[in-house]
Formats: C-alpha cells, sequence, structure tokens
C-alpha cells in the first residue's frame, strides 16, 4: 500500500522559504497526481497545489499561494515537492500531501500524516 512522508516543515520568518518534501514507498507515483494541502488552527482543511501524473504534468495553486509557491514532481526519487517562497503568517499550518489516480480531479486516495509550517518573527 502506497504510504507518504511529508518533511521540510519548521519555523521561518515571514518573508522566508522553505522546501516541503512527500516521499513515497509502497509504490510508483508515476501513476498517481500529488496534492498538498494545509490546515491552519481551527480552520479546515484546504487544497494548496496540485500536479498532475506524469501523463498530464499540469499544475494548479490556490489564488492565495499563486506566485509564491512552485510544486514539482521527481519520479526517480518517488517524491514530490512544494517549494514556498515569501511566506506569510497566513501560511501557517500542517501540511499533507495526498494522490489521487491519475488526475487532480479524482478523488483524494491516501494522505500523508503532515509537518508543521510556524511563519513567525
Amino acid at each position: 500500500q502506497l504510504q507518504l512522508v511529508e518533511s521540510g516543515g519548521g519555523l521561518v520568518q515571514p518573508g522566508g522559504s522553505l522546501r516541503l518534501s512527500c516521499a513515497a514507498s509502497g509504490s510508483t507515483l508515476d501513476y498517481y497526481a500529488i496534492s498538498w494541502f494545509r490546515q491552519a488552527p481551527g480552520k479546515e482543511r484546504e487544497g494548496v497545489s496540485c500536479i498532475d501524473s506524469s501523463t498530464g504534468g499540469s499544475t494548479n495553486y490556490a489564488d492565495s499561494v499563486k506566485g509564491r509557491f512552485t510544486i514539482s514532481r521527481d519520479n526517480v526519487k518517488n517524491t514530490a515537492y512544494l517549494h514556498m517562497n515569501n511566506l506569510k503568517s497566513e501560511d501557517t499550518g500542517v501540511y499533507y500531501c495526498a494522490v489521487s489516480r491519475w488526475y487532480c480531479s479524482e478523488p483524494v486516495l491516501y494522505y500523508g500524516k503532515g509537518t508543521l509550517v510556524t511563519v513567525s518573527s
């Protein structure tokens, strides 16, 4: 069974950068679209970004992160990334990666356990 493990979270000052990683085991990521979600304290989980499987490769972003975040994938390493620049306090939350079959429009099949990002001075 596919398992996802996020890493790279931490404490960063406003304006700083982080790179989150999502490492997969148990299956290749080649056939999956990969999404990043986040959940801020007291708020519902929201979608941040998604990238289709290798076949499609198209990406999408929440309006709140466009121009600041970049999603990517390395199918050789079986890992996905979320590059986050110009971080703001409202980016604070637990970040989860998730997969769906082939396309971002398909239902999520698996979530990771998350990594905490705290943006604060």
